[in-house]
């Protein structure tokens, strides 16, 4: 079964937003990681099935749809922020790596903010997306 990561955007005012953050473990070095999370090429082969860049603004697209995200910051090797500019509600996902002090384990933490009713919704898609992200980059 393969999953595609589509992102809904709530139409719905006033929207509790849960913010939830998921680790993973990837067997990449930082600058590879990295290049997967800030390029359009890169997010590409994991996050949308085109991702197409106009300045700070990506748009990513999945089949016939496509929705817009502000890159907001970006730290070199560390981190990279977006925010939705489509949603009715401020909506903020970001990337975190997070390489460990005491053995050299390299890890991934997505921050998100989803409606409380599809966080178990949003962490099955952001897992298969996380699991095409290490196929890309051969962890």
């Amino acid at each position: 079964m393969q999953w595609k990561l589509v992102l809904k955007i709530s139409s719905k005012h006033n929207v509790q937003m849960k913010k939830i953050e998921l680790e993973y473990q990837i067997r990449s070095s930082p600058s590879v990681l990295f290049s997967r999370l800030c390029t359009a090429s890169g997010l590409a082969e994991w996050f949308a099935d085109n991702v197409q860049v106009e300045g700070s603004k990506f748009t990513f697209i999945w089949g016939k749809t496509s929705q817009t995200a502000q890159l907001l910051a970006i730290r070199q090797l560390e981190s990279v922020k977006f925010k939705w500019l489509d949603a009715d509600e401020p909506s903020e996902f970001e990337f975190n790596i997070v390489l460990g002090e005491i053995v050299e384990d390299l890890s991934m933490i997505v921050t998100d903010h989803v409606e409380e009713e599809d966080e178990s919704d949003a962490v099955k898609l952001w897992d298969a997306a996380i699991s095409r992200l290490r196929n890309a980059i051969g962890s």
